[in-house]
């Protein structure tokens, strides 16, 4: 791929984090072909924006990178689509879009093996890395779809359960081949610009989370494959600027509205409620394991506290009122200026 290459890079109050990504690519800029990189900060209002863009301007990095302001914090699909609309703007010419986490350092020559991949593999519309955490130990980014049987086999922990249903498993083990999947993590993730112009943004219905899912599944919609690309990688400090990867923390609202609206978009009603009865079956089962001391206690410490009331009574609460029917199919179309 010689066309040029935009990296989007969405900032909210994590400004070392997000300097030391943009260093990590600085030795990557010619596998750009031409592009930039724009780090868009969800007004952070703590100083980061006047942080970001003093070390552009002070380490000379201005020549391909940029940073651009919003005036709110809309979320994860919001800062992206705003820095997609920068790039088209900027470089009718754009070959590819990579999403990226400011709470990432990106390994030598991964943007160049994304790109080669989807090269080499022209019904590829999406790409995206390998992940290791900062102890050096691999994460799964290449998943499945989640389902009502993926709810079940999530929540119930149980290793016979789970070899049945293994084909619905959202997060299957880390490979070590490329392959084809369902969605890859937005931590990291390239995009065709094609995918772009035939799927549009990314749905800003969603504050953070499922939002890269939602993106992926609609690609495939239109004909466009997803696959992990394993000699791409990047180190990533999961949750470093939402918290949610701590144990025994209370999830915010927005991960449970997210799960809700890609349930109800990708399944209808009828789906997130059989999603929610199934999960619900899972999860007493665990509980009774645990009670009876049946084992199902691996990782409780890193379980969110109020899960069962926070998941079930806000779709219970969102069903009832209709505020379901208020989630929209499809966002608007993506367009320069």
């Amino acid at each position: 791929m010689d066309r040029p290459v935009w990296v989007i890079i969405v900032n909210f109050r994590t400004p070392t984090l997000a300097i030391a990504c943009l260093a990590s690519i600085e030795g990557m800029v010619a596998d750009l072909h031409g592009g930039r990189v724009v780090v868009v900060d969800n007004d952070s209002a703590d100083g980061s924006a006047e942080q970001i863009d003093a070390a552009i301007r002070a380490r000379g990095w201005s020549d391909w990178a940029e940073l651009l302001a919003m005036p709110r914090n809309g979320g994860f699909a919001y800062g992206n689509n705003a820095g997609l609309k920068r790039a088209l703007e900027r470089d009718p010419r754009l070959g590819c879009a990579i999403l990226l986490n400011p709470d990432t350092v990106v390994a030598p020559r991964a943007f160049d093996a994304l790109l080669r991949h989807l090269a080499s593999n022209p019904s590829i519309g999406i790409a995206g890395a390998r992940i290791v955490n900062e102890h050096g130990l691999p994460e799964t980014s290449a998943h499945r779809l989640p389902s009502p049987l993926g709810e079940l086999e999530n929540a119930a922990q149980f290793a016979p359960l789970s070899r049945m249903l293994s084909a619905h498993a959202v997060s299957p083990p880390v490979a070590a081949v490329a392959h084809p999947c369902d969605w890859v993590s937005g931590a990291c993730m390239a995009i065709r610009r094609e995918v772009l112009d035939a799927v549009g943004p990314l749905d800003e219905g969603y504050f953070l989370y499922f939002e890269e899912v939602d993106f992926c599944l609609r690609a495939k919609q239109a004909g466009w494959g997803c696959a992990f690309v394993p000699e791409a990688c990047i180190t990533h400090l999961e949750g470093a600027s939402t918290g949610i990867a701590a144990g025994r923390r209370r999830r915010p609202s927005y991960w449970y509205e997210s799960r809700r609206r890609f349930f109800v978009k990708a399944y209808g009603l009828a789906g997130l409620l059989q999603a929610d009865v199934l999960w619900a079956f899972g999860r007493c089962s665990l509980a009774l394991r645990r009670a009876l001391g049946l084992g199902g206690k691996a990782g409780a410490e890193r379980e969110p506290s109020h899960l069962a009331i926070d998941l079930l009574w806000g779709d219970l609460k969102a069903a009832l009122s209709g505020e379901w029917r208020t989630i929209q199919r499809l966002p608007r179309r993506l367009h320069a200026g």
